[in-house]
């Protein structure tokens, strides 16, 4: 976990340095959590790309160990109850990525999961989903990123599924009281940077960068980037 209030003081430190005026908490906030989802969302892209290529058998130094450790951070697991009318069962709000689904009743057997359309072929066919060979269908999820509805074939007879998943950050809040009109760090209105904490360092830039672009600066947009580059080159040594 990164401290919110580090990295907000850290952001205005550099950014007086090269004297661009002052970052809002406001804007800090925007620039904060747009940040951590870029660096969040960029585990799983560099994940599929380091599981590509050779590891590195040395202890701590390997990439795919480091980006699992830091998505680690964010797995769940959870039992969840199946209506045993419509097969249907209601995920946790904030699913980033749903992972595998289990019938526990069954010794943990991995349920398949298919589309719609392959649903029906099977339906029709006779390989349809029996309760020791049970698929699963994703939908809704009107108002969240992942579709936070899963319906069980066939309906009836399991009750109770296991679910594993990953869940999205926090959301980023710098709080803050007014006092001789300056804001002043509220520690308990505050959330800090779910992340892994070496990614510290990124998190300023990240959001210099970010800061830079919303200002037309391109010196501090320049600022960010330049550490960013360097890191991204030192991980595909």
């Amino acid at each position: 976990m990164v401290n919110v209030d580090t990295v907000y003081q850290t952001v205005l430190a550099i950014a007086n340095k090269e004297q661009r005026g002052y970052i809002t908490p406001q804007e800090f906030n925007l620039f904060a959590n747009q940040a951590q989802m870029e660096i969040f969302e960029q585990y799983f892209y560099d994940e599929n790309q380091f599981s590509k290529i050779p590891g590195n058998s040395t202890e701590h130094s390997d990439m795919l160990d480091l980006l699992k450790e830091k998505i680690s951070i964010f797995k769940r697991s959870l039992n969840v109850p199946i209506s045993s009318s419509t097969g249907q069962a209601t995920l946790p709000i904030g699913i980033y990525r749903l992972g595998n689904v289990y019938n526990s009743a069954y010794g943990n057997y991995k349920l398949e999961q298919i589309d719609e359309s392959e649903l029906q072929n099977m339906e029709n066919s006779i390989v349809a989903p029996t309760a020791q060979n049970p698929v699963f269908v994703t939908s809704g999820g009107a108002s969240n990123t992942y579709s936070n509805i899963i319906t069980v074939y066939p309906i009836g007879p399991i009750a109770v599924v296991k679910v594993t998943y990953v869940r999205r950050p926090a959301t980023v809040n710098w709080g803050y009281s007014v006092v001789d009109e300056h804001a002043l760090h509220d520690i308990t209105a505050s959330q800090n940077f779910e992340l892994h904490a070496s990614e510290e360092t990124s998190l300023v830039m990240k959001i210099l960068s970010l800061a830079g672009i919303a200002i037309k600066d391109t010196t501090l947009y320049q600022v960010g980037e330049a550490t960013e580059v360097k890191k991204i080159q030192q991980e595909k040594q």
